[in-house]
């Protein structure tokens, strides 16, 4: 249910707000004071395209923006904004707002979050069904005529399971077709992934070994050097003629004889002690380092290979040996798979026959239940439609069978004859747009109980209209309103009487400058407006507008 509905700058609305009720609102005015403004103002924030020229003269920019009681589609909505990564909604309300600018700019929010066009269109077709004096395609195209057949019987788990149904067939399809290739392919196949799994296992990886064969090769390629150097400092250490340690022994003898001396410097001996020690651990170091050098060019050479072996398999089969190692185990189970053909086509095709036939008995099952119905929408579409001026009208559902699809096997033409004597034709064909009308609204009427959309805005829906047919399209007004919120631009009295909240678009004239006012009527003001229709503010138009009221 739309709760509020904000436009700024848009046509001519400066700063229009309009908070609107459950049930069935009205909105009446003078022709040219701008009542399809709020219908523009709906287009747009729900995904129509955009002209510049619609921003007010004199604005930079214009925007819409609409809150939405979504508390009836809730399930639907929040997993059409889960799906889009959109916040979700706080106690069912969704806010969309969408904004242009002079420059060109689009930009489109729901709940605060940035969006796409396609999003709103999206929402637009869960939350709002707008229909004008010449929008009837949705009620034209077949595809739709089956759809509201099947909501009127509540057929959506049926035609859901055909659905599931077909997808797990194509699937099964799928997975046969890739399996069934000629045998020249099967062989090539056959060797590829023999020799990639091959090649990947026999290298006998580890993900994390090649930052130590690194470091390994590193070392082995410098073991002279490393040798020489740690040879080198063993000899400054340990050398016979002038070695580090020859010279800590005679400066501890120094250091003894200074202690006897003078026993402050005690402290100098024990950091000698200390010295002598951590050298004596260097030394221990260093020659335990020494004995593990390996000066191998075998080695060397080895560890080349392994490093060349690697980068060759990262180039092949992934960025990273963890990688390349997934991509060996994929091979494997593909060629296992592959090894296995015969056997799995076969297990396919039993799988495929079984899905087909309970694809084929759901659809079969789809079939009966739509042409059950037949009769019993007929008849109360034709009921509504007699009490809209069409007293001898026939109204028909055709069905006839078609490729299979997940809608099932059925397509749906509408038959309509206004006048007795004529054949029933395609609805498609028909050229009055007041008849149209008067269909739409009889079936939007039928369907009122079990159509799951919101809200129905219909735009001079009763164009061509008139005489007694305007009081009953009234009632049938208020009646959907029962249902769900109904929003009617109108021109007829008895139309507008029926509502239960009445809104009038004005137009005034401020500084040279014009603007679009929607008001809510209170019981007065909808006299004075009924009354405006009627023809003038004369005592019999007011008593007559009055009277209507009071009925309703």
């Amino acid at each position: 249910m739309l709760t509020l509905l904000r436009i700024k700058n848009l046509a001519l609305a400066s700063d229009v707000r309009v908070e609107l009720g459950a049930g069935y609102n009205a909105i009446t005015g003078e022709t040219g004071a701008g009542k399809s403004l709020l219908i523009g103002g709906l287009n747009l924030v729900l995904g129509e395209r955009a002209d510049r020229n619609l921003i007010r003269t004199g604005a930079e920019s214009c925007a819409v923006e609409a809150t939405f009681d979504v508390t009836r589609v809730a399930d639907s909505v929040a997993a059409l904004l889960e799906s889009n990564g959109l916040e979700s909604c706080e106690e069912n309300l969704l806010l969309i707002k969408r904004t242009l600018t002079t420059a060109g700019t689009n930009r489109q929010f729901v709940n605060g979050s940035p969006t796409t066009l396609g999003t709103l269109v999206e929402l637009g077709s869960i939350l709002i069904d707008i229909h004008g004096p010449h929008d009837h395609q949705s009620l034209l195209h077949p595809r739709h005529q089956l759809a509201i057949l099947d909501a009127y019987g509540n057929l959506t788990d049926q035609r859901s399971s055909v659905n599931a149904l077909l997808s797990k067939c194509n699937a099964l399809e799928s997975s046969k077709t890739a399996l069934i290739v000629d045998e020249k392919t099967y062989a090539q196949q056959l060797d590829l992934l023999g020799f990639q799994a091959t090649e990947i296992e026999n290298a006998g990886l580890r993900p994390d070994e090649e930052v130590e064969l690194e470091i390994d090769f590193y070392r082995a390629q410098n073991s002279v050097k490393l040798a020489t150097l740690t040879q080198s400092g063993l000899n400054i250490l340990d050398s016979e003629d002038f070695s580090v340690f020859t010279q800590l022994e005679l400066l501890g003898k120094k250091l003894v004889d200074l202690r006897k001396l003078d026993p402050r410097t005690q402290t100098m001996a024990e950091n000698h002690l200390q010295v002598m020690e951590q050298l004596s651990d260097l030394r221990h170091e260093l020659s335990g380092y020494s004995d593990k050098l390996d000066i191998d060019s075998d080695r060397v050479a080895q560890l080349e290979d392994r490093i060349t072996l690697l980068h060759n398999l990262k180039r092949k089969y992934g960025s990273t040996l963890a990688e390349v190692i997934q991509f060996g185990h994929r091979a494997k189970s593909q060629l296992a798979d592959l090894e296995q053909r015969e056997t799995e086509i076969t297990r396919l095709n039993i799988e495929i026959h079984k899905a087909n036939e309970l694809l084929l008995s759901a659809a079969c099952e789809l079939a009966t239940s739509r042409r059950n119905l037949l009769p019993s929408l007929k008849n109360a579409v034709e009921k509504q439609l007699q009490d809209l001026g069409f007293p001898q009208s026939h109204f028909e559902i055709a069905l006839a069978t078609t490729t299979l699809s997940a809608t099932g096997s059925d397509i749906a033409e509408f038959l309509f004859s206004p006048n007795p004597g004529e054949p029933p034709k395609p609805l498609r064909l028909i050229a009055s747009s007041g008849e149209m009308a008067r269909v739409m609204l009889a079936i939007k009427t039928v369907l009122a109980s079990v159509d799951q959309i919101p809200l129905l805005v219909f735009d001079e829906l009763d164009a061509n209209v008139g005489g007694e047919t305007a009081y009953v399209v009234g009632e049938k007004m208020r009646q959907i309103g029962r249902q769900r919120q109904v929003i009617c631009i109108t021109h007829l009295p008895p139309v507008a009487a029926a509502a239960v909240q009445h809104f009038v678009v004005t137009k005034s004239v401020h500084e040279g400058r014009t603007t679009s006012i929607i008001s809510l009527l209170n019981h007065d003001e909808r006299i004075t407006e009924i009354a405006r229709m009627l023809g003038g503010q004369t005592i019999a138009a007011r008593q007559h507008a009055e009277e209507m009221l009071r009925f309703q």
